[in-house]
């Protein structure tokens, strides 16, 4: 007879945590044995029922799914985490694999996919959901310099220009040319615009 797997499901929307649960307890093969509303009690969760599968969102409040999956690696490495997003940005998908996420799924996934992921990173394989994974093949790479990229990073969305020259031992003039440059490259609206468009894009 096939061992049930022990599921955590921590998801700080109590609506889809509630749809998520539901659907993992249709499984005869599958139990739902910890939930969690944030990622630190959802760690805390992991640690007391020792869960085969952890399915975590991505963005929590306290921790999120990817810092959950860090801490796991650690204290509980034989769980494998399970990220749902409905962010499926390239780099995000990049980050989570890189985290030590065995699956990747996306929110708007069909119903039958979770219970599929779970088998799947239960037995050791990993899983990442085909519309994301096309994605960041096709993802365009940064328009940025290693300098231009190096300057966004330092200024970030509003430090000081006075500041950022003085870090990277340029002159003011030098780095508003820069940021000029960068925003006019990103087709920002302003230096923070063209902070925020490079990093949904995962350029920094």
């Amino acid at each position: 007879m096939t061992a049930t797997i022990r599921v955590l499901i921590a998801e700080d929307d109590e609506l889809v945590r509630v749809a998520l649960v539901g659907l993992l307890d249709r499984e005869p093969d599958i139990e739902v044995v910890a939930v969690a509303g944030d990622g630190r009690r959802a760690l805390e969760g992991a640690l007391a029922h020792r869960p085969a599968v952890a399915v975590l969102d991505l963005q929590m409040p306290v921790l999120d799914g990817l810092g959950v999956i860090a801490e796991l690696a650690v204290a509980l490495p034989e769980c494998a985490g399970v990220i749902l997003t409905g962010h499926g940005r390239p780099h995000v998908l990049r980050h989570a694999l890189a985290s030590g996420a065995r699956g990747f799924l996306a929110k708007g996934a069909p119903g039958t996919a979770l219970a599929d992921v779970v088998r799947r990173v239960h037995e050791g394989q990993r899983y990442v959901d085909p519309v994301l994974a096309a994605d960041a093949l096709t993802a365009p790479p940064s328009p940025l310099s290693p300098r231009e990229t190096e300057v966004l990073q330092t200024a970030r969305a509003d430090r000081p220009v006075r500041d950022v020259a003085r870090a990277l031992y340029l002159s003011h003039g030098t780095v508003r040319n820069y940021l000029a440059a960068i925003t006019h490259k990103l087709g920002g609206d302003s230096r923070s615009d063209a902070y925020r468009i490079a990093q949904e894009n995962g350029w920094l």
